[in-house]
């Protein structure tokens, strides 16, 4: 078992992410789901997406247990298998009403593309930060600035040189493309945030997040660490050693006889 503690504060001092990392766990027995967690359905009376469980988590410091019940986005259920979409005539209408899709063709094409857990409606998903986190995490999920995304790719890609590939669709971004995506490919994913994680889950305009195998974490911190000790690093350590060049067109002792620099000076 990982030392997330460790672990964490490792991704605090070499990328320095202005919200906690996310430690994201699939479960299915509710001994298994920590005492303190919160339940949306329950503690806050609503039921809410999971894009808003992961910004509870990594804003609030909250722990946030998903079952069927606490989740009011029908794209998450049938993504995560709490309830799949029963027609895909329906989804099809919605999405080229909305005009999220041009046709009908475009609209299976936009369906196609969200990724699937078999999950089952006994699944419940946990949202907690990765520091305080009371089970072991599947994915780890952080929320980051494009410099502070480059070095995690710097880490990803330290082993194996491989570089991170990814899929953008600008929808269920976060839930999909970055935290399914992660666990069923078994590799890093780099995430643009869709409207959902904006809307709905406090994302800035800044923010893009990065999804990984939290089995991964360990090798994403060393890489880290080896391209730190060589100078690689964030915040990035611009280059500042030189001589700055000024356009002037009288040398500078001139300048300070003009009459201006007079007037200036008194």
């Amino acid at each position: 078992m990982s030392d997330w503690s460790a672990l964490n504060e490792a991704l605090k001092r070499l990328v320095n992410p202005a919200t906690f990392p996310v430690a994201v766990s699939f479960n299915r027995k509710e001994g298994d789901i920590p005492p303190r967690a919160r339940r949306p359905k329950r503690d806050l009376k609503a039921a809410i997406a999971p894009c808003m469980a992961a910004a509870m988590a990594r804003r609030y410091g909250w722990t946030v247990a998903l079952s069927k019940e606490d989740v009011g986005c029908a794209i998450a259920a049938n993504s995560y298998g709490w309830e799949r979409i029963p027609s895909e005539d329906g989804a099809i209408a919605f999405l080229t009403y909305m005009q999220y899709a041009a046709d009908a063709q475009a609209a299976r094409e936009v369906l196609k593309g969200f990724r699937l857990l078999n999950g089952g409606e006994d699944l419940i998903v946990v949202y907690a930060p990765l520091g305080k986190a009371d089970l072991e995490p599947d994915v780890v999920l952080l929320y980051v600035n494009p410099a502070q995304l480059m070095r995690l790719i710097h880490g990803a890609t330290y082993r194996t040189g491989k570089a991170v590939e990814s899929r953008f669709s600008g929808r269920a971004a976060s839930c999909s493309e970055g935290v399914l995506g992660a666990y069923l490919d078994c590799n890093p994913k780099v995430v643009i945030p869709g409207n959902g994680d904006r809307v709905w889950g406090s994302c800035q305009d800044h923010e893009m997040a990065f999804a990984l195998p939290a089995s991964g974490l360990e090798e994403v911190v060393e890489g880290l660490e080896k391209t730190n000790e060589k100078g690689i690093r964030y915040p990035i350590p611009t280059y500042l050693r030189y001589e700055p060049e000024v356009a002037l067109s009288l040398p500078l002792a001139d300048i300070f006889k003009t009459s201006e620099w007079v007037r200036l000076k008194k």
